[in-house]
């Protein structure tokens, strides 16, 4: 039996903050990672309210914690709390990554890259499409950023005005992007959906207790829509079931949630993890719950 088998006090430990975190998939698929590649780490979650961000990041630092996913409601704020963000991760405003190099917190977004590689990989053409993006948080302004570059329109449509105005101007500010915000209502949301040829949901409607609720009408859509909800857990959400029954093209969260993760992986560890293990492994768990 190799040593790295065993948890000593030399094992690095890697985690993932947020609020709440029991549902989070990235121990399942780092730690999977990590027994595949025989690594001296451990993964594991933290649940820190948004009163204790500050407190618990610079606790992360002191305890040498190594690597360091920021999942929701934190990744825009976490930013006030590290020593540096990479120019990427300040132009979308927000960052999921962080990696301590003795004591130095630098932070990264790899939700821009990770929700880009999903959407080409699943067979989603991009350039000249017209998308429309519900929600304004941390993952909305990743998604926005990778995307909006590409596209002929985004409209982000969120029920916060100022939040989602505030994500527009910023994006404008940084690029030349067709990028425009809409309040949200059901009679809008439908309206411009006629038009898109991309949907995507980048809020929690369809998780937890809103496990049966999606946050557009089945009558809003129309079969040429590829739909794509960043949600994983479940791994068909409401709005994917009523999508399918269209005759959508659709993707779940899991795929962008891997590829982030794989590229966080990677970052910390200096070792390329197997993709098609880290999803084989959340596929696993979530079909024995």
């Amino acid at each position: 039996m190799s040593v790295r088998n065993f948890i000593t006090a030399r094992t690095k430990i890697l985690c993932v903050i947020g609020h709440p975190i029991k549902h989070s998939m990235s121990p399942i698929m780092h730690n999977a990672a990590i027994q595949d590649l025989g690594l001296d780490y451990l993964y594991i979650g933290f649940d820190v309210p948004s009163n204790k961000l500050k407190e618990a990041i610079k606790g992360l630092k002191t305890l040498n914690i190594q690597g360091i996913n920021v999942t929701l409601p934190h990744k825009e704020k976490a930013i006030k709390f590290i020593d540096k963000v990479d120019e990427i991760a300040q132009k979308i405003g927000a960052i999921n990554t962080i990696k301590n190099e003795d004591g130095f917190l630098i932070g990264r977004n790899t939700d821009a890259e990770g929700a880009k590689k999903a959407l080409l990989d699943a067979g989603c053409e991009i350039t000249g499409k017209n998308v429309v993006l519900i929600g304004a948080g941390g993952a909305a302004k990743a998604i926005s950023y990778s995307l909006a570059s590409d596209t002929n329109k985004t409209t982000i449509i969120n029920r916060s005005e100022d939040r989602a105005k505030k994500l527009v101007r910023e994006l404008k500010s940084k690029m030349d992007l067709n990028i425009e915000f809409k309040k949200y209502s059901e009679i809008i949301l439908k309206e411009e959906i006629i038009n898109a040829d991309i949907l995507i949901n980048a809020t929690p409607v369809g998780m937890f207790s809103t496990i049966d609720i999606s946050p557009v009408s089945k009558k809003a859509l129309h079969r040429d829509l590829f739909v794509f909800d960043l949600i994983y857990n479940p791994l068909e959400t409401q709005l994917i079931k009523d999508s399918k029954e269209i005759g959508c093209q659709t993707l779940s969260g899991l795929d962008m949630l891997v590829n982030q993760g794989a590229l966080a992986f990677e970052w910390w560890t200096n070792r390329k993890p197997n993709l098609e293990l880290m999803k084989l492994r959340i596929i696993e768990y979530l079909g024995m719950k």
